[in-house]
């Protein structure tokens, strides 16, 4: 690692001054993709601040129709929540199956959307959801927050605080996940919100991150089976390809992890 410089903000205030008025600093959650790639001497911030310990963003809550969840709950807080597995259980399950049991321990659901990582599980809950992130600056949907690969609307001192997640009739999330890094090559996340309309969001498989699957939520809208989804076929032109797997072989993926999350959700 290069020298870095370490500090433990106590307010969302704080850590945002603390960044803006750093040379390259950086917001440091769980640590599971900055630190690597800090060891690997990929990233070099001049300084890290923590904003693990900022009671604003840490916990979770129920709304009106909607669970408040801090950026810097863990994903084994989300997925041992006994609110979340009641109200969404898809989100819980979802966040059981992240990484390890070290990652879920450490990992946080603010710092795993900021990073955007086209593979990770939570940004097809967020967009499958309808969830909307709460910022140090703004509220933004999670379509409107997940811009590209790696890529956020987050400005540079700008903060997730929470995320509000919807509380939907039903929903699930099933994935083909790698078997060494357990990343999703491809998942598939549906949910059947109360005013009857349906959602179906992608990740681990497209070019630019997670992305929505218009035939299969017409498909769904009209008849909630896995037979519905069968029929729809997902372009491979804009899916990802690699040693892992072509963009053809994951495209069929998607159809099938959608049928196993439709027959999931019940």
């Amino acid at each position: 690692m290069y020298e870095t410089h370490y500090h433990r903000a106590n307010s969302v205030a704080e850590a945002a001054d603390l960044v803006s008025k750093s040379d390259d600093g950086k917001f440091l959650g769980g640590g599971q993709t900055l630190l690597p790639t800090m060891k690997q001497r990929l990233a070099a911030p001049s300084d890290l601040v923590d904003v693990t310990k900022i009671d604003q963003m840490n916990g979770i809550c129920e709304g009106s129709g909607s669970i408040s969840i801090g950026a810097a709950t863990t994903h084994a807080e989300v997925a041992d929540s006994d609110l979340v597995r009641e109200k969404l259980p898809s989100l819980a399950g979802l966040a059981n199956g992240i990484g390890d049991a070290a990652v879920r321990n450490m990992g946080t659901l603010g710092g795993s959307i900021a990073n955007n990582d086209p593979a990770a599980d939570y940004p097809a809950a967020l967009v499958a959801l309808g969830a909307t992130v709460v910022t140090s600056k703004r509220e933004l949907t999670a379509e409107d927050f997940f811009i590209g690969m790696f890529d956020t609307a987050l400005d540079e001192d700008e903060i997730v605080v929470s995320v509000n997640f919807p509380i939907v009739s039903k929903g699930a999330y099933a994935k083909y996940p790698n078997p060494a890094s357990r990343y999703a090559m491809a998942g598939v996340f549906v949910a059947q919100h109360q005013d009857g309309s349906v959602r179906v969001a992608v990740t681990g498989a497209g070019h630019y991150g997670v992305f929505r699957v218009d035939g299969m939520e017409t498909a769904l809208a009209a008849n909630w089976s896995p037979d519905s989804v069968a029929g729809v076929k997902v372009d491979a032109g804009g899916i990802l390809h690699d040693i892992h797997g072509s963009a053809a072989y994951r495209a069929n993926l998607v159809t099938v992890m959608a049928k196993r999350a439709v027959a999931a959700a019940g």
